[in-house]
């Protein structure tokens, strides 16, 4: 069994692995690491050109395509690692990206998983968008990130280089310890894609286990890379993704008040997308929250259950306020003006 196991969820993404793939390769040559490629089921010649490029690059062959959560939920079964290593194959790694997590793991034993700092690859200056250095949530559910509040991208002047702990770990890069993936359930394969990080580290953290971010590791990230930044689709599964994400883990005492408000403000959204031209995006919205409801009974069984096992009911990394009422009321654009006791 290999220490750590560097896993890369492919899709139809020959173009990414031949551009990005060779700097995992450079930088990840460890005795006691594994690179895998896992392939959704690829109509393109990504596996033709593994086998021709990356012989040493061990495949794994999914059937369909499971999207990133239940792909990535059959293709860990199929690895042998104490650390699995989840890896975009948008993603460019440095030099000595990957041991500072490890260490880290090694010496810290309640931490279940890692993120290190991601800047954006085409902008190497900047943080990127989905993870940035480290990922918390508000009370409402709304992701943001230490280095990006909604559409504010700050550049990366040092002001993050310190370990923190984070909610959610971004899965563009994300180091976990597998007993902790498949103990916490792994992925809810039901999102398909978009989500499905946040509501597994959000079941970590109410375990009694920590998320980190490492920003002595750097990484840089394309992003978008599957689904446009503005598609319809990704439009869906965000809003849908995240109601699910709420429904599961909220505590009993604060879900109807907050599902009630999360609805008034997801049409609000809505309603800005239809006025800005947007009328495909804003009809996502509606169907997002239309096919929530009418599947919500399906995820009672899975919310009974993080409920049962939940020993941490105060998480320290939610935001106790609103993170819409700080950025577009109190104009708080960064990270480093939000003030709460974490």
């Amino acid at each position: 069994m290999k220490k750590v196991a560097v896993v890369i969820l492919n899709w139809n993404g020959k173009e990414l692995l031949e551009k990005f793939l060779p700097s995992v390769m450079q930088y990840t040559d460890h005795p006691d690491v594994e690179i895998v490629v896992a392939d959704n089921a690829s109509s393109d010649d990504s596996l033709r050109f593994l086998s021709s490029s990356y012989p040493s690059v061990r495949q794994i062959r999914l059937s369909e395509n499971y999207g990133f959560a239940e792909g990535y939920n059959k293709a860990l079964q199929d690895v042998n690692a104490q650390y699995l290593v989840l890896l975009n194959s948008d993603v460019e790694v440095t030099d000595g990206w990957l041991m500072p997590m490890v260490e880290y793991l090694d010496t810290n034993f309640d931490v279940a998983a890692i993120q290190p700092k991601i800047l954006a690859q085409k902008n190497k200056t900047h943080f990127e968008y989905a993870g940035a250095s480290g990922g918390f949530i508000d009370k409402y559910g709304y992701p943001f990130c230490r280095g990006r509040i909604f559409q504010s991208v700050e550049k990366d002047n040092g002001q993050y280089n310190s370990p923190i702990n984070i909610l959610w770990a971004s899965g563009a890069c994300l180091l976990i310890r597998s007993q902790d993936f498949f103990q916490s359930g792994g992925f809810d394969g039901s999102f398909f894609a978009h989500m499905e990080e946040i509501d597994l580290c959000w079941r970590l953290n109410t375990l009694g286990r920590r998320v980190v971010c490492i920003p002595s590791s750097i990484v840089y990230h394309v992003g978008a890379a599957t689904l446009k930044k503005e598609s319809p689709r990704k439009t869906y599964l965000n809003f849908r993704n995240n109601l699910i994400m709420l429904y599961k883990n909220l505590p009993q005492k604060t879900l109807k008040r907050i599902m009630i408000i999360r609805l008034i403000l997801d049409y609000i959204a809505a309603i800005q997308f239809a006025i800005t031209g947007k009328w495909a995006n804003a009809k996502e919205v509606i169907r997002a929250h239309r096919d929530f409801y009418d599947n919500r009974k399906k995820y009672r069984s899975a919310r009974a259950l993080n409920l049962q096992k939940c020993v941490e009911q105060h998480i320290a990394t939610v935001y106790p306020k609103s993170i819409l009422f700080a950025y577009y009321l109190q104009s708080i654009k960064t990270f480093s003006a939000l003030k709460w006791d974490r």
